[in-house]
């Protein structure tokens, strides 16, 4: 399902099912008291955003902490589970999954995970997505007595209904790592005090679990790349993703950039090869960047593997370079620099904080545009705040760290 068809469905059909049971919410609240005792079970509500799933390890693991690894679960869609696989912070059987095969298949496959959920008598759930009203009705629907999640306080923000018993508002001068710390640590809060919460404001997020691979599968795709190669191995590797979904197309720098880099790169460095990562759907559109190209230590990965060899494939590279995506989020869990390019959204929220994580953001005064309260939807046509970083700015920031 396309995420644009989310979206429609989000606001369509999820602005009068939160109104109706939040209606459900307050009658049936006359009749119940919130528990006593401390939670014995969390379920973490993050639907979409592999990205966003990497910055949350702080408070997974916050969460381990306070209730233990097997009691700890998250529900996520199908596509997107596989970060977690990597991170190996809770057991793959908690891991609830949602198919996104249409509207229909979507809506099938969310019944029968709500009732698995419920058989487990989960008495908390976060919900961790921005504004979401779907995510919002699932953390309700999955019978969790504590429930956590963003408030639209006074409007402030998109409106999703009231159906959280711990209800926070959104602080746009916190990391989103910080966020998500605090929403666990709002578990333990007397919900009639919050939004204020007393307590010390948490670190960002500084480091994340490294991915690990088994031997055969680093020399299958060491294999690869040397297949990719030809006679050129050895060397420098720097990777690019070129490409980013339909969630935030305004987020794509434009490609006559990669192709410029790739040449600055590519005569600067004799020993240095570049490869094109991405989607099976997105490997016909670097075909022509390779033929703007046009050199033979310029390659493609695009679609060529799976999204557990493309883990180990940033792990034998030197750099990554990549629009604001998934990969420069998930990059993290392995070795490889990751040169991060910002534009409608800011590095000061999403950004990696690891010696690693490198954010080129030109800072125009009308980015970021797109945010938490908008639905991350923007009235902008012209991304000049990506154009603006140009790829002689690019090329000196991976020259300093390859050198």
């Amino acid at each position: 399902m396309k995420v644009s068809t989310m979206r429609r469905v989000d606001r369509w059909a999820g602005v009068p099912i939160c109104l109706a049971l939040t209606a459900w919410r307050r009658i049936t609240s006359l009749f119940s008291r919130l528990p006593a005792d401390p939670p014995r079970a969390i379920l973490f509500v993050k639907l979409a955003e592999q990205g966003a799933t990497v910055l949350a390890y702080p408070a997974i693991r916050r969460a381990v902490e306070m209730v233990g690894k097997d009691n700890v679960y998250f529900l996520v869609f199908q596509e997107n589970r596989f970060i977690l696989d990597a991170m190996e912070l809770i057991p793959p059987e908690n891991v609830f999954t949602i198919r996104t095969n249409g509207i229909l298949g979507a809506m099938v496959s969310c019944l029968r995970t709500l009732k698995r959920i419920r058989m487990r008598k989960i008495d908390a759930a976060l919900d961790f997505e921005f504004f979401a009203r779907s995510s919002a009705i699932l953390t309700y629907l999955t019978g969790a007595k504590r429930r956590v999640g963003l408030h639209a306080f006074s409007g402030a923000g998109p409106y999703r209904g009231d159906l959280m018993t711990h209800r926070l508002g959104f602080n746009p001068h916190m990391h989103i790592s910080q966020t998500f710390q605090v929403q666990v640590e709002a578990l333990n809060a007397p919900p009639e005090k919050l939004p204020a919460l007393d307590i010390e404001r948490p670190p960002e997020i500084q480091e994340v679990p490294q991915f690990r691979a088994g031997d055969d599968e680093i020399a299958e795709v060491r294999q690869r790349v040397r297949a990719e190669m030809g006679d050129k191995t050895g060397g420098r590797l720097v990777l690019f993703n070129a490409n980013c979904s339909d969630l935030l197309p305004l987020r794509k720098w434009p490609e006559d950039n990669y192709v410029k880099l790739a040449h600055l790169l590519l005569d600067a460095f004799d020993d240095l090869h570049i490869a094109f990562t991405g989607a099976p759907e997105e490997a016909a559109g670097v075909g022509p960047l390779l033929e703007r190209i046009g050199s033979d230590r310029c390659f493609s990965m695009a679609g060529k593997t799976t999204l557990r060899q493309l883990l180990i494939l940033y792990g034998l590279a030197d750099v990554l370079v990549t629009n604001d995506s998934g990969p420069a989020h998930f990059a993290a869990l392995t070795p490889v620099h990751v040169v991060a390019l910002f534009g409608p959204e800011t590095p000061e929220l999403f950004g990696m904080r690891n010696e690693r994580g490198h954010a080129m953001w030109s800072r125009l005064p009308c980015s970021p545009c797109v945010n938490v309260y908008n639905n991350r939807l923007s009235t902008c046509r012209d991304n000049l705040c990506l154009k603006r970083i140009t790829p002689e700015q690019v090329f000196e920031q991976v020259r300093s760290l390859i050198s």
